[in-house]
């Protein structure tokens, strides 16, 4: 059911009056909330498995896994780690400002805004909410309405397990969302498009309302002419395959030795086959895509190609469904070229050295993640200390997500403001800082008040005629 829009500032209001109130800031409460997150996910699996089945053809296993098991795990593992996070600390100072009792409190940064995407709705709406409430912050949910049925399901659930005073779920679309806009938030946190990216970030400005952008690009795979070709061509395809590729990391294209390019071909025709006996089209562990718009996008991009297509996926529009397709021999200006994928289409462009293939990224917006696969160290320092990206991932491609202890982050295009973990917390929260001067300490700050003495000055500027050590270059 869409939220009214004259409802929507009522909503804010009524959310900051409960962090004003105090209610969010004692430890045992926020873990208690992570906790029922938790049994939400676990509790109601079966329907959020049917949600997002619904909506979006998302076979029972890859929920299971990606986005209810994530979200346990997540919630439990913050809720354990929370004490700790949230101690205040106690920087080590000169012994002559100890009495000061220099001190960093952990603030909640108050009522805050998280809008999610479609793609994986689930763990891409709960993710940034355990960090929210996890820093004592109250938070509004605006899900993606392009997953109808789960937004819906969102909407019946979140007040059954989670206080209603402290988390709301607003749904609707372009008119929802332009007034949320509207409103002063202490954070917002968009996960999506850069297109909608820019029109939040505008819309933020206007308050000075510091923001979390979790985007996409276009993330390439570099596969050294050296390494085990069939292996890679096997983690490559995995990670395309979830979710029918429609994920900011997923594999967006392939930067190859030109005589390896056959070779990574015949690989992927071969797992293919591996993975679906039959074809992906009518499988149950194949995703579909999320709309006609993108499966007429899809399509298109694929007609416009010049490359060589040599894995021909099938497409069913009517059930917008699309198996995994392979195009060879991509060259720079090439349709699949143009945007992020977002869809299970895999172009290989063939290159002629390592050089090449580090110009061709670093000509285009900084990557979500660069994927490579390689066992020699020196391309991979060059990869590190030549590239930039949000992410880079060695030997494999998506399982990187599951080190949740990592920060996960994108860079210009791609983004910007880490998550995950202990990564979350920190986004919502504000580091406090503080000094407690005695009273007994005033002789030692007589010299700061004018009018001062040549003794004085000299004191007092001690620090501009520091000694600077050589450099050792």
């Amino acid at each position: 059911m869409t939220t009214l829009v004259s409802t929507i500032p009522q909503i804010r209001d009524a959310l900051r009056a409960t962090f004003r109130s105090g209610l969010t800031r004692p430890i045992a409460w926020r873990q208690h909330q992570l906790y029922q997150i938790a049994r939400m996910a676990q509790n109601e699996r079966e329907l959020i498995c049917d949600a997002l089945k619904k909506d979006l053809g998302k076979p029972k296993t890859e929920v299971l896994m990606n986005e209810i098991g994530s979200t346990i795990d997540i919630a439990v593992k913050s809720a354990q780690r929370l004490p700790e996070w949230a101690k205040t600390e106690h920087p080590e100072v000169a012994d002559w400002q100890k009495p000061w009792k220099p001190t960093i409190y952990k603030a909640p940064r108050g009522t805050v805004l998280i809008i999610s995407p479609w793609n994986y709705p689930m763990i891409l709406t709960f993710q940034p909410l355990i960090g929210a409430i996890a820093a004592g912050c109250t938070a509004v949910l605006k899900p993606s309405e392009l997953v109808p049925t789960f937004s819906q399901l969102l909407e019946e659930l979140v007040p059954k397990y989670l206080d209603p005073n402290v988390c709301r779920v607003v749904n609707g679309a372009v008119p929802e969302t332009s007034k949320l806009l509207e409103l002063q938030w202490d954070h917002i946190f968009y996960t999506g498009n850069g297109r909608v990216a820019r029109i939040v970030a505008s819309a933020a400005a206007k308050h000075l309302t510091p923001l979390s952008l979790e985007l996409g690009g276009k993330s390439p795979v570099i596969i050294d002419s050296a390494y085990d070709i069939d292996l890679a061509a096997k983690r490559i395809l995995w990670g395309k395959c979830n979710n029918a590729g429609q994920i900011c990391v997923a594999p967006d294209y392939i930067l190859i030795q030109r005589d390896k390019q056959d070779e990574l071909v015949k690989a992927f025709q071969k797992h293919y086959n591996a993975f679906f006996p039959d074809g992906a089209l009518d499988s149950s562990l194949f995703g579909s895509i999320v709309s006609d718009l993108h499966h007429k996008r899809l399509t298109s991009l694929l007609s416009r190609t010049k490359g060589e297509i040599v894995l021909q996926g099938r497409a069913d529009a009517a059930r917008r469904r699309l198996e995994p397709t392979i195009v060879k021999d991509v060259t720079d200006g090439d349709s699949l070229l143009e945007e992020e994928i977002f869809g299970p289409i895999l172009p290989i462009v063939p290159v002629d050295s390592l050089d090449q293939a580090i110009d061709f990224v670093n000509a285009r917006s900084h990557p979500l993640v660069l994927y490579a696969f390689s066992d020699n160290e020196s391309m991979k320092q060059r990869l590190v200390s030549e590239t930039q990206s949000g992410g880079i991932v060695f030997n494999d491609t998506f399982q990187y997500l599951a080190v949740s202890e990592l920060p996960f982050a994108g860079v210009g295009e791609s983004g910007y403001g880490y998550q995950f973990m202990k990564y979350t917390y920190d986004t919502f929260t504000q580091l406090r800082s503080s000094i407690d001067m005695p009273k007994d300490v005033e002789q030692h700050l007589a010299i700061r008040y004018p009018p001062h003495s040549e003794e004085a000055v000299k004191a007092l500027t001690a620090a501009v005629y520091t000694p600077i050590p050589s450099s050792s270059l």
